[in-house]
């Protein structure tokens, strides 16, 4: 529990959410010039990516240690300030070895903060008689929207990486610092104490939800890697305008997470994700077949709209999953997601090395047609 009161605990823990959407939309807004500034070609920034996905992946046997053992506020607060401090560092790369190690732990410690912080919304959650959750991930989008804003506006003025993040380390550590203090307290249970970390696939009922996850976790990460690069070397447009387009996906995002309830209660749950995987496929065919400023943004734009609600819908869904709870079964999930994070977006840029980006955003935008048809063949039981 925490001596704060609910609001002030919904405050502080959309806080975090936000710090985790800057942090991160700060990287991804500058990956171009990192590119640029270590001569690296698209394979090889591929390649580089990896470090990060990997870093994550690596660290989540960890996490759910730590989390049976102590309070999620602080492995939340310790992931946060490593987060910030690891991009602080990112910025700082002038070898491409450097960079590698530092996105690993980056990645790390994004795993860190990010599973502690949901946890966190789930304590925060109990305090309130109604749903309050996808208000956090809609923050989550609005902190990395006004990130890639303010990235494109750095990058037009010519900011080197290195300042612009020790200027967001900075303030984002404050502010966790800050409001630290009214986060929830929770202690786990006597008997996840006793339990000890051990790598579980999914249920067979799971799988399913598994592989969607897998799919827009896939499009997401190749959206925050590849976006700018993309309207940068493909549509040719100027460096201010790709972050821009980046930006243009994230505020899609933004507007389709708080939105998205209030369509899922109208159409139902099940169509509103199999119009997601078309509004993915769609609008990623759009930005390969037609690559200029206008279509790709507008293709973004629908891509943004189409992943938005996918992973939260997936979860609440897999939640409701009979014989089994809810957290087991959306780690469940999350485990077989995160592997479309770490392994397609390193691949987008192989793709691009032997063919060019145009074809890998278009083979990208065939998982938006395997969300649509997994979700087609699903029973109505799992609606």
């Amino acid at each position: 529990m925490t001596n704060a009161s609910p609001r002030r605990a919904r405050i502080a823990t959309a806080v975090f959410f936000f710090v985790s959407g800057f942090g991160f939309s700060s990287w991804a807004s500058r990956i171009p010039t990192v590119q640029q500034n270590l001569h690296l070609s698209e394979g090889q920034l591929g390649g580089v990516l990896f470090a990060f996905p990997a870093g994550l992946m690596c660290t989540l046997p960890v996490t759910g240690y730590l989390l049976r053992r102590f309070s999620s506020r602080y492995i939340m607060m310790g992931g946060a300030v490593m987060f910030n401090i690891m991009l602080c560092l990112v910025g700082f790369a002038q070898e491409t070895w450097q960079l590698i190690i530092l996105l690993f732990f980056f990645g790390s410690s994004r795993n860190l903060f990010n599973i502690s912080a949901n946890a966190q919304s789930i304590g925060v959650q109990a305090l309130y008689d109604r749903s309050i959750i996808a208000t956090f991930h809609g923050i989550w989008s609005v902190a990395g929207f006004a990130a890639a804003s303010i990235g494109s506006l750095a990058v037009s003025a010519s900011i080197p990486p290195s300042w612009h993040f020790l200027a967001v380390c900075i303030l984002l550590t404050s502010c966790c610092f800050l409001f630290f203090k009214d986060t929830v307290h929770q202690q786990p249970k006597p008997h996840e104490r006793l339990e000890k970390s051990k790598f579980r696939m999914p249920e067979k009922a799971l799988l399913k939800f598994g592989f969607i996850c897998f799919a827009s976790m896939a499009i997401e990460g190749t959206m925050y890697d590849w976006s700018a690069i993309y309207l940068k070397k493909a549509v040719h447009a100027s460096k201010g305008m790709a972050s821009a387009g980046y930006a243009v996906y994230m505020v899609a995002m933004m507007l389709g997470r708080f939105a998205g309830d209030k369509m899922a209660n109208k159409i139902g749950v099940k169509a509103m994700l199999k119009y997601s995987g078309l509004l993915i496929l769609g609008g990623l065919l759009l930005a390969a077949a037609l690559p200029y400023t206008i279509t790709t943004a507008i293709g973004f734009m629908m891509t943004g709209f189409g992943v938005s609600c996918v992973v939260p819908m997936v979860f609440s869904m897999a939640g409701k999953v009979k014989h089994m709870s809810g957290g087991p079964a959306i780690a469940g999930v999350s485990t077989i997601g995160y592997f479309g994070f770490l392994i397609v977006p390193p691949t987008v840029g192989f793709i691009a090395e032997a063919f060019n980006l145009r074809w890998s955003i278009a083979l990208i935008a065939l998982f938006g047609a395997l969300i649509t048809y997994l979700v087609s063949n699903m029973k109505d039981e799992q609606e």
